[in-house]
């Protein structure tokens, strides 16, 4: 199924796309379905066309976010491919105000004039997973959605930096943290939809060109090692997202960055479309 949260004339509701329409389960958004926890009989039927479609899960418990998972991004980094036998996830979090929903704008936030794309596919889990094995992990997967790691690849402090060797790490980290800076949607889509994670095409336009296309067979890592390995390091509770890294074409490659007015469109295949605009900082909502 593919399950939506939407604003409906200012109640923030839920429910799946049956054809044209979205049936309506209940108010709130994904969370008590992820949980298992919510009724998901009709109460409702809106238009599909026009919905305001939000992010699934307005405020996930922990946003888990991948570094260097595509072989092809590690290699236009002017890396050497990865060993998957020896090789770990380099695994970091994004904030729940990075968290954000299709068609809102992200503004260009002036700590960086260099802000860069990265589609990716996000997996949201369904069972509470704590130390399971690679071949049980994806029996912990609610679903899966299209998502952007949008990254600031500079931040610009306006101080003279001391120059110490960690300063390039944290930036780097620091760079992932910005508002809105995960957005995700328009569905998240039941893992029985998508019977093989490994094998889904990703693409990613800005302006109508398309600056990435890649695909799942490429990552250093499969969705069910990152679930089986984040859940070594902590408990993931029902309603955690993990963004799985993403494949070549990022902008920091050619040194093209966003700017207002930019639109991208990130896709993977049978998740959907989101569109995320860039404004200007001056224009972001209070």
């Amino acid at each position: 199924m593919k399950w939506m949260t939407f604003d409906d004339d200012g109640t923030v509701r839920h429910g799946y796309v049956a054809g044209d329409d979205v049936i309506v389960t209940g108010d709130g958004d994904l969370m008590g379905v992820v949980r298992g926890e919510a009724a998901t009989a009709e109460v409702g039927r809106r238009p599909l066309a026009g919905a305001r479609i939000l992010a699934p899960l307005l405020a996930p418990g922990k946003v888990i976010a991948v570094a260097a998972n595509y072989q092809e991004h590690v290699k236009e980094a002017g890396h050497a491919s990865r060993d998957q036998k020896t090789a770990t996830p380099r695994l970091f979090l994004k904030p729940d105000t990075a968290i954000t929903g299709p068609d809102a704008p992200v503004a260009l936030n002036p700590i960086t004039q260099q802000l860069d794309w990265e589609v990716e596919i996000s997996v949201v889990i369904g069972r509470q997973a704590r130390d399971v094995t690679v071949d049980a992990a994806l029996d912990h997967v609610f679903g899966y959605a299209t998502s952007n790691d949008i990254s600031a690849r500079s931040l610009d402090l306006g101080i003279e930096r001391d120059g110490e060797a960690w300063t390039g790490f944290f930036d780097w980290l620091e760079g992932k943290w910005l508002d809105g800076s995960a957005p995700i949607g328009p569905y998240l889509v039941t893992a029985d939809e998508v019977p093989d994670p490994q094998n889904l095409e990703l693409t990613l336009e800005v302006n109508g060109e398309i600056m990435q296309r890649g695909s799942s067979t490429d990552m250093v890592h499969t969705i069910a090692e990152l679930v089986s390995f984040s859940s070594r390091l902590m408990t993931l509770n029902p309603g955690d997202v993990i963004m799985t890294g993403t494949p070549s074409g990022v902008g920091a490659t050619t040194g093209v960055f966003l700017k207002p007015g930019d639109r991208m469109v990130a896709e993977v295949q049978g998740l959907g479309s989101l569109v995320t605009p860039i404004v200007a900082a001056d224009s972001r909502p209070e």
